[in-house]
């Protein structure tokens, strides 16, 4: 079966046919560096990296590339209330950004291009658009005109007259018509500046993009990414200012675009200050779990946030993982196959989870529909592990593939709640106290005091098992 996918500039799904065959090329728009990233976006960060590991999954040689806005007004503004220097401040950001990315089980890109790195190739194209007359210089300020560029609108579905209805003109304002929008800026005091044709200044925010996204995949890429938000103006512009310099070759083949995130059904965003930053919520929750509670919703329909959210995605991946740890335990104590392999139910239900999994991927990147398939057979595999005669080879192989699929969406289900060296010593000692106390509770026939020590510490996230061999606890 091959991959359909939502394209944003044409409305609809299409097949997806990569501009080389094997081979597939994305750019994600990344973070503006001046703040920690928020929830809102960490969902378009883990979905694309979801999207990059099922293409590569399937085959393909997939080339990555999501950059860092390391220079704007927000870095400039944020730099200046806490009186250091705006690039100090976006290289400690791009620092922090790796630490909760790496959380999230999110891959570095194959190239993380810095705008600050790459002003001589932004400098090209602004300069190639003022030669074609698809741009104008005022005053060293060069803005892209809209109306000399005929498919301007076509990305977010607006006309050009509703958009000129709706602008708000600025004070002073300098642009031939309101929609136009700034390629390069002047230069203002104490602000940071590079030289150019047309003196000192730095520039816009969308022309970064076009300038990474064609030097690293070059023009007609295969898809390129990034949250609803920027649909318009942002990637509406990039597509105008790349394809007005590319004399119409196409920017880029597919455009995708995840919902929002929202709080009381309102956009989670920093201007309306009702955004979490993931690492707050790392504080509570790990990031598996939220990455999890992220992909549990698909791609394309808005998610509304709040903790019982996720502490719900932790449950049902603690589902997940304890099939995966019950399944290891029943194939430590058994022993290998000695008659030859046969067919048996559980095997049957591996390849039915693989088929179901990857028809729901294919089918737009449909995570929450690919959890159905996980659920399913970690519900055969503890079926299965109440027959008395198991096969390994079948438990192997179900074991397997429900880790493979879960790893297939970024989730490793054999990892344990990350603590720290020194707090696993202590959570050790506390447990072992514990332990002899419902030890003593259980020798004394005191049921209710052993009962209520279980069922309130599986409660707090710890579960306490009775088992032949013994009590054993793990973390949920």
């Amino acid at each position: 079966m091959t991959i359909r996918l939502f394209n944003s500039l044409t409305r609809s799904k299409e097949e997806f046919v990569p501009r080389e065959p094997g081979k597939a090329s994305i750019y994600a728009c990344g973070p503006t560096t001046y703040n920690y990233f928020h929830l809102g976006n960490a969902r378009m960060l883990v979905v694309f990296d979801m999207v990059r590991r099922y293409l590569i999954s399937k085959g393909y040689d997939v080339t990555y590339v999501q950059n860092f806005t390391d220079v704007d007004d927000k870095i400039i503004k944020r730099a200046a209330e806490e009186g250091c220097d705006p690039f100090v401040l976006a290289r400690k950001y791009i620092d922090e950004y790796f630490k909760d990315a790496s959380a999230l089980q999110i891959l570095p890109a194959d190239v993380h291009p810095k705008a600050t790195e790459h002003i001589t190739e932004m400098i090209d194209i602004v300069a190639k658009l003022e030669e074609k007359g698809l741009a104008y210089n005022i005053d060293g300020d060069v803005y892209f005109a809209v109306e000399k560029f005929p498919g301007y609108g076509k990305l977010s579905g607006r006309s050009l007259e509703d958009m000129q209805a709706g602008a708000r003109v600025e004070v002073d304002e300098k642009k031939r018509n309101p929609m136009d929008f700034a390629l390069w800026k002047k230069a203002k005091k104490g602000e940071p500046f590079w030289e150019s044709p047309w003196g000192q200044g730095r520039p816009g925010w969308h022309i970064e993009c076009s300038a990474m996204a064609l030097k690293y995949l070059g023009p007609g890429f295969d898809i390129h990414g990034g949250g609803g938000d920027l649909i318009f103006p942002h990637h509406e512009n990039e597509i105008a200012q790349s394809e007005g310099c590319l004399d119409g070759e196409p920017f880029a083949r597919y455009w995708m675009h995840n919902a929002f995130i929202t709080i009381n059904q309102e956009k989670m965003s920093k201007s309306l200050g009702n955004f979490f930053l993931v690492r707050d919520v790392l504080k509570k929750f790990s990031g598996n779990v939220i990455r999890f509670y992220l992909l549990g919703t698909h791609y394309r329909s808005p998610l509304d946030f709040d903790d019982e959210k996720l502490v719900m995605a932790s449950k049902g991946l603690d589902r997940l993982k304890n099939s995966v740890r019950l399944a290891q335990e029943a194939l430590a104590k058994v022993l290998p196959d000695e008659e030859p392999f046969f067919e048996d139910d559980l095997i049957a239900a591996a390849r039915l989870a693989r088929k179901s999994f990857e028809e729901a991927m294919d089918d737009d990147f449909n995570s929450a529909q690919a959890y159905s398939a996980l659920f399913d057979l970690a519900r055969e595999i503890n079926t299965y592990l109440t027959k008395e005669i198991k096969q390994p080879f079948a438990l192997t192989e179900a074991c397997n593939t429900l880790q493979e699929l879960g790893q297939i969406l970024g989730f490793d289900l054999q990892a344990e709640d990350e603590i720290s060296g020194e707090e696993e010593g202590k959570l050790s000692q506390v447990m072992d106290l514990v332990l002899d106390i419902r030890k003593n509770a259980r020798k004394n026939k005191d049921w209710a005091t052993a009962d209520l020590i279980r069922d309130r510490m599986k409660e707090i996230g710890i579960v306490i098992e009775d088992t032949p061999d013994g009590v054993r606890w793990y973390l949920k």
